[in-house]
C-alpha cells in the first residue's frame, strides 16, 4: 500500500494457468492472462482485473498501456464519473473503474453494493463450462459434471446437433445453456435451435455472428436467443429488440461496473432477461460481477473454476454455489 494524498495508479500483467485446456469455436488457450489496475492513496488500495479479448482487438500489452496512460490524470483527480467519458468501453476501462470502486468502499468503510446503492448480493448457482469437442469427449466432460444444476456448453458450428444430443445423454438432470460464439450460420440456424429444443435447452447465446444476425428477426425462435458479441453498452440494446430474448453483461465489454449495472437497469426496461457473464480470470474479476447478480436469470461465473490455481482471498465455490466477496478480495 501507499500512503500519498495523491491517488497513486499502478498496473501489471498476471498470467494464471488453465486446468487442461479451455476450448470455444474461435481456438483453445491454457493459461488466463489478466490485468491487474491499482490505485492507492493514504494507505489504501483499490483493485480491479481485466482479461483482453482478442475477438475485439485488444491484447494484455496495450491494455496496461492504455491504463498506464492514464495515470497523470488521475493525479490530476480523475473520478470514476470522469473516467466513462476518459476512456472507451472495454477491458483497460474495466479494470481502472473497479479499481476505484473498490478504493472508494474502502475509504468509506462501507461495502460495494452499499456505496453504491445496490442490493446485497447472496449465494447464486453459476454455470459451469463445458469446452467444445467431439461429441464424445464433450459427453465425458459433462458426465463428470452432471452433479451440476447448471452447465454452459461450447458449441461451435458443423456436428452441434449431435454435441448437444450426447450431452443432454450425460448429463439429463442439468439445465443446460448453449454458447455458439457466432458459429453458426443463416442456413443452419433453425436446424441447431431445433436440436437444441428438442433436449430441453433453457438459453442459447450468440449463434450468428454481430451485425450479421438479422435471421434471428426473420424465424420463430423455439428457444430464447441471447446476444453477447452483440451487445456491449447500454447504446447497443434497443437495436436487439426483436432478434434477442436476453443479453450477457461482462464487465469486460461494458468497461467496468459502472456501466454494468446501468445497462442492467436498462436492459431490464426493456425487457430483456439478463445473464451476468465473464472471461476466464480469476475472483478479483468476479467479485464485482456479483453486484450484477440480483438482476440476473443467468449467472455465468465459473471463471476460477476453469483455473488451475485462484488468487489468495478468492470467492468461495462450493461445487455451483458462489458466494459474494470478502472485503479482502474487493469491495
Amino acid at each position: 500500500m501507499t500512503s500519498s494524498k495523491v491517488p497513486v495508479l499502478a498496473a501489471r500483467i498476471e498470467r494464471f494457468p488453465i486446468a487442461g485446456s479451455f476450448t470455444i469455436s474461435r481456438g483453445a488457450k491454457t493459461e488466463a492472462v489478466t490485468v491487474v489496475a491499482e490505485l492507492s492513496r493514504n494507505g489504501l488500495t483499490g483493485r480491479g482485473e481485466c482479461v483482453p479479448y482478442p475477438r475485439y482487438g485488444e491484447t494484455p500489452e496495450a491494455t496496461l498501456a492504455a491504463i498506464l496512460t492514464m495515470q497523470e490524470a488521475v493525479r490530476g483527480g480523475l473520478d470514476r464519473q470522469a473516467l466513462q467519458a476518459a476512456m472507451k468501453p472495454g477491458a483497460a476501462r474495466n479494470a481502472l473503474d473497479c479499481a476505484f470502486i473498490d478504493l472508494e468502499a474502502k475509504q468509506a468503510g462501507v461495502r460495494a453494493w452499499n456505496l453504491l446503492d445496490r442490493p446485497s448480493p447472496g449465494m447464486r448457482t453459476t454455470a459451469f463450462t463445458i469446452s467444445l469437442g467431439t461429441p464424445e469427449a464433450m459427453a465425458a466432460a459433462t458426465a463428470r459434471a452432471a452433479h451440476r444444476p447448471l452447465l454452459k456448453i461450447k458449441l461451435g458450428g458443423d456436428g452441434d446437433p449431435e454435441r448437444i444430443a450426447a450431452i443432454r445423454k450425460a448429463a439429463p438432470e442439468s439445465e443446460l445453456v448453449v454458447d455458439a460464439n457466432e458459429a453458426w450460420t443463416p442456413t443452419n440456424l433453425e436446424a441447431n435451435l431445433a436440436a437444441c429444443a428438442d433436449v430441453g435447452v433453457t438459453l442459447v447465446e450468440q449463434p450468428l455472428p454481430a451485425g450479421r444476425d438479422d435471421a434471428l428477426a426473420m424465424i420463430k425462435r423455439p428457444v430464447a436467443v441471447c446476444a453477447d458479441e452483440s451487445v456491449h453498452t447500454r447504446e447497443t440494446l434497443a437495436s436487439l429488440r426483436g432478434r434477442y430474448d436476453a443479453v450477457n453483461i461482462k464487465l469486460d465489454k461494458s468497461g467496468g461496473l459502472t456501466e454494468a449495472l446501468a445497462m442492467a437497469d436498462a436492459a431490464q426496461a426493456l425487457g430483456f432477461e439478463i445473464m451476468i457473464g465473464c472471461m476466464v480470470a480469476t475472483s478479483l474479476s468476479m467479485a464485482p460481477a456479483m453486484l450484477v447478480t440480483p438482476q440476473a436469470r443467468f449467472v455465468d461465473l465459473d471463471g476460477p473454476l476453469l483455473l488451475a490455481r485462484d488468487r489468495d482471498h478468492g470467492l468461495r465455490y462450493d461445487e455451483s454455489l458462489i458466494y459474494p466477496p470478502d472485503a479482502s478480495l474487493w469491495g
